[in-house]
């Protein structure tokens, strides 16, 4: 990887950062919001990353490694999700705070495969990159709103939830160096990225984030939010 390439990526990586980013300010933005918010834009993010995984990791996986391999993949990162899940015992009483852990958590690990095929798009070419890489930054807007609005309700710091949002982002740097080095090396590790994160994120959505979403605010504002969030991850898809 030549020094042209590392300075792309790493520009590349500051862009992706800056969707979470903008999406945590956001929601700090809101000091007090109510939950009919809180369960659109959670149901919002829902519906954005549910349409990223269908339309965008699953069908990259399959063609990279095979369809067997890749429900395996997606099961196994569901059922470690879900381990996780049954551990977490933040109590009733803050449930929001639980919602914005798992929602981290699920994040964290989906950023780094996302970083990696960032990466390896630098890798096959910069232009190709650069589109990766923005349609990263915006799919991670609301992702960054899912998780400082619960936060803001359990009424953490402002510069801890910024802190919180940047440690969920930075996987995707990490991963952008990563994807870098092993583009037109190894497909079955970015195939295991690629379904083991859509397993992760598909437990997160359906598991956690849709039932919070309904919860919170048992209107058809947050159907809508879903909704409408799945048809723009698929815009971003079909169109970017």
């Amino acid at each position: 990887m030549n020094i042209d390439t590392t300075d792309i990526v790493i520009i590349g990586s500051i862009i992706s950062l800056m969707g979470t980013m903008i999406g945590a300010s956001m929601g700090i933005v809101v000091k007090k919001p109510s939950n009919r918010f809180i369960g659109t834009i959670v149901g919002f993010a829902a519906g954005l990353m549910l349409s990223v995984v269908v339309f965008e990791l699953i069908p990259e996986a399959i063609s990279t490694w095979g369809f067997l391999s890749t429900i395996i993949c997606i099961l196994l990162g569901a059922l470690i999700i879900a381990l996780i899940d049954s551990k977490v015992n933040i109590g009733n009483s803050n449930k929001h705070l639980k919602v914005a852990f798992m929602a981290a958590v699920g994040l964290m690990i989906h950023n780094f495969p996302e970083g990696i095929i960032m990466g390896c798009a630098f890798g096959a070419g910069n232009s190709l990159g650069i589109k990766m890489c923005l349609i990263i930054a915006i799919h991670d807007i609301p992702e960054g709103l899912a998780v400082s609005a619960p936060l803001m309700s359990s009424r953490i710091k402002k510069l801890k939830i910024l802190l919180y949002a940047f440690i969920t982002a930075f996987p995707t740097a990490i991963g952008a160096f990563f994807g870098a080095f092993i583009a037109g090396i190894s497909k079955n590790v970015l195939g295991v990225c690629l379904s083991f994160a859509a397993g992760i994120m598909l437990y997160v959505v359906c598991g956690e984030m849709i039932p919070e979403s309904s919860k919170l605010w048992d209107g058809v504002i947050c159907t809508l939010g879903t909704i409408v969030g799945i048809i723009l991850g698929l815009a971003i898809v079909y169109f970017l």
